[in-house]
This record gives structure tokens, C-alpha cells and sequence, in this order.
């Protein structure tokens, strides 16, 4: 159970931040940068959340608890080969991202095919699921960078890559099944 009774510690007031093993790195560090992106995408999300009812209103809600489990998942780095963590760490699992391809496999039932790219934008649903894509895809390359450096745990990348592609097809879900998909039209203005 987490208990925040003071919100600030001053302990970061000369940029440095705590990991979830207590470590200390600076702030600026491929982890934070990592974490904190998968933060920056889980308000994102939040604000998509204002426009949506029903069921995908649900959708969103899980996807943003996901997203904390991520943040806690990065935040935790693995430990040696062979160590035993004295409090074992959450992570995201595969069957987080199957989920996610269940459902988009279900939205695009109700989609035909592309025959253009999609711009961001129609609805304000949809403008706001592509925002939350954009800063998917920026959290999945930081993560993708920090997996350069440090050992992740790779179910971390699988899941941003398929919530990206979730929310691109929840997208074109809120543009009324694709129908008031913005289409990209190569060369119009020139």
C-alpha cells in the first residue's frame, strides 16, 4: 500500500531522483527519461479519458493502470543473474500486451482497410488518440534506448509498440469507424 502524506522531500533539489531499488541517478538519465515519458503518455491518456463513454472509457482506464505498472517496471532496474530481490518487482507481462492485440483485433473488425495514410485529427477523441500515439511511440524509442545500456525487461517494448497501434486503431474507431478519417493526400499543395 502506498501512503503519500508529504509531497515534497527535497531530496531531488540538486537533480538527482531515487529508483524503486533506492539507487540514485540523475534525473536526466535514460531511465527517468524513459519513465517519465511513459508518465507524460499516461496523462495523455487521461485526457483522452474526458472525451470517451462506455467501453472504451474502461479501455483507457486499464491502459492507464498498465501504464503505471510500466512506470514501476522501469523505474525497478533488474537486478544481476543470480540475485534475489529482497521485495520481488512488478513488470509487465506478455499477457498485458495479448490483451491489447485482442482488442485491437476487435476495433478493426469494424474498420476497412486503408488506402492513404491517416492524419491526426477529426474528432477530438481522435486528435487526442493520436497525441497519446506520438508520445507512445517517443516512450517506446526512450525505452528502446535505455535497453541499449541497461537490461529492461523486454515485455516493456512489446507493450508500448502494440499500445501505440492500439490507439491508432482507436482512432480511426472515433472517427466513426474510419469514416471521418483525415486522409493524407501526397503533394495537394504543392
Amino acid at each position: 500500500m502506498v501512503v503519500l502524506s508529504k509531497i515534497y522531500t527535497r531530496t531531488g533539489d540538486k537533480g538527482d531522483t531515487a529508483l524503486g531499488d533506492g539507487s540514485r541517478v540523475a534525473k536526466h538519465s535514460a531511465r527517468v527519461n524513459a519513465y517519465g515519458t511513459v508518465d507524460e503518455l499516461n496523462a495523455a491518456v487521461g485526457l483522452a479519458r474526458v472525451e470517451y463513454d462506455g467501453d472504451e472509457h474502461t479501455a483507457l482506464s486499464r491502459i492507464q493502470n498498465d501504464l503505471f505498472d510500466l512506470g514501476a517496471d522501469l523505474c525497478r532496474p533488474e537486478v544481476e543473474d543470480g540475485e534475489e530481490p529482497e521485495y520481488p518487482p512488478l513488470r509487465v507481462t506478455p499477457e498485458q500486451t495479448a490483451r491489447l492485440e485482442a482488442e485491437i483485433d476487435l476495433m478493426n473488425e469494424r474498420l476497412e482497410p486503408l488506402r492513404s495514410f491517416v492524419l491526426p485529427g477529426g474528432s477530438r477523441l481522435a486528435a487526442h488518440l493520436h497525441v497519446c500515439r506520438t508520445v507512445c511511440r517517443r516512450a517506446e524509442r526512450l525505452v528502446v534506448e535505455l535497453a541499449g545500456d541497461e537490461k529492461i525487461n523486454p515485455a516493456a517494448v512489446t507493450y508500448l509498440n502494440r499500445l501505440s497501434d492500439w490507439f491508432f486503431v482507436a482512432a480511426r474507431v472515433a472517427n466513426d469507424d474510419g469514416r471521418n478519417d483525415v486522409l493524407w493526400v501526397p503533394g495537394a499543395n504543392r
